[in-house]
């Protein structure tokens, strides 16, 4: 395996870091709330980051994503490409594929999904949907939701034909309700598309958490190195130094586990357990360190409008989407039993 960049990836990623970090600051996304940051994901997608992301691949978005996570930039960014960019290239037919990928490439178009627990939504011999999805993580910004219903079969489904109402989450991601009443939706795939699909989703959000770590991690150097203690910096101690090299290991875990399974996918090889494994260290590993920066700030940690408190508030949202640590190993052990690795 390679986990190397190419050069277009290597300036993708360089690319979105400047966007990202010129953007998204505290101040900014202060101002924001809890909607999205409609001039960021305008410049993303004006310099060509989204479409970019079918020609870099998995491994690409999930290195964009980790430059998100840094900054926390409120942006559709792994909903559109996971649930749009990468899905309908993959599975979509000809026809889908001309007249869906330039809008979601440009931004005019907006995907978010619900994939990670199918079961709510069924689908009649017509193509008509029915169900609800309770929370959908950027709902409020998207044009077409992709669903799988309870035979996990994918469908696309355009917002203006359903009843959507907005929720709030831990962290701030324009969710909203989606209620399907006899919605008509266009099948996408065949019945290898979903299981594609959550482990695309599993492998690009832990990479999102892998950068969500390691900006609430560098804010607790940052914080620990400047801050003072009978006469001595807070990361002259010990027991700050274990802490902060114990969330340093967490966050290369999550990184390294998600760039095996992208690239794994990019290369066309059954990457299934590797997407479950990335899921579970995001989902353990990724509550811990943004735990441990909070902590470590002291009580400059418990400001809610401290910036290191976004990051603790999207990683703990990505543990929950990601689902649980324990079902998820569950999830991993009973795949990694029977035999069928295969995605």
């Amino acid at each position: 395996m390679d986990f190397t960049p190419t050069e277009e990836q290597a300036a993708a990623r360089d690319l979105a870091a400047r966007i990202f970090g010129d953007l998204s600051t505290p101040e900014r996304l202060a101002a924001v709330g809890t909607g999205s940051d409609a001039e960021t994901w305008k410049a993303l997608c004006a310099v060509g980051l989204v479409a970019a992301v079918a020609d870099t691949g998995l491994l690409g978005l999930v290195l964009l994503l980790e430059e998100q996570g840094r900054t926390t930039a409120q942006v559709p960014f792994a909903a559109s490409c996971v649930y749009g960019l990468l899905a309908v290239s993959a599975h979509g037919s000809p026809e889908q594929r001309e007249r869906l990928l330039p809008g979601i490439g440009d931004g005019t178009a907006v995907v978010c999904g619900a994939v990670f627990e199918p079961g709510g939504v069924r689908a009649d011999a017509a193509g008509r949907l029915s169900g609800v999805v309770p929370v959908m993580p950027w709902l409020r910004d998207a044009t077409h939701v992709l669903v799988a219903d309870d035979g996990r079969r994918l469908w696309l489904v355009r917002t203006a034909d359903a009843r959507c109402a907005p929720v709030e989450l831990t962290a701030p991601w324009a969710a909203g309700r989606l209620t399907l009443d006899g919605t008509p939706g266009e099948p996408v795939g065949g019945t290898d598309a979903y299981d594609d699909v959550l482990a695309t989703a599993r492998t690009a959000f832990a990479g999102l958490q892998a950068g969500v770590c390691a900006g609430s991690l560098a804010r607790a150097v940052e914080h620990t190195n400047t801050r003072e203690q009978f006469g001595r910096p807070l990361a002259a101690k010990q027991g700050v130094q274990l802490r902060a090299a114990d969330a340093y290991m967490d966050t290369e875990a999550i990184r390294v586990t998600a760039y095996e399974a992208a690239w794994r996918r990019d290369e066309g090889l059954a990457y299934a357990t590797h997407a479950l494994t990335a899921a579970w260290w995001a989902s353990e590993a990724g509550q811990r360190v943004v735990h441990a920066g909070q902590h470590l700030h002291g009580g400059t940690g418990a400001d809610l409008e401290h910036p290191v408190h976004r990051h603790f508030l999207w990683g703990r949202q990505l543990d929950a989407y990601l689902g649980c640590g324990s079902e998820v190993l569950q999830e991993l052990g009973e795949l990694i039993a029977s035999g069928e690795e295969e995605t």
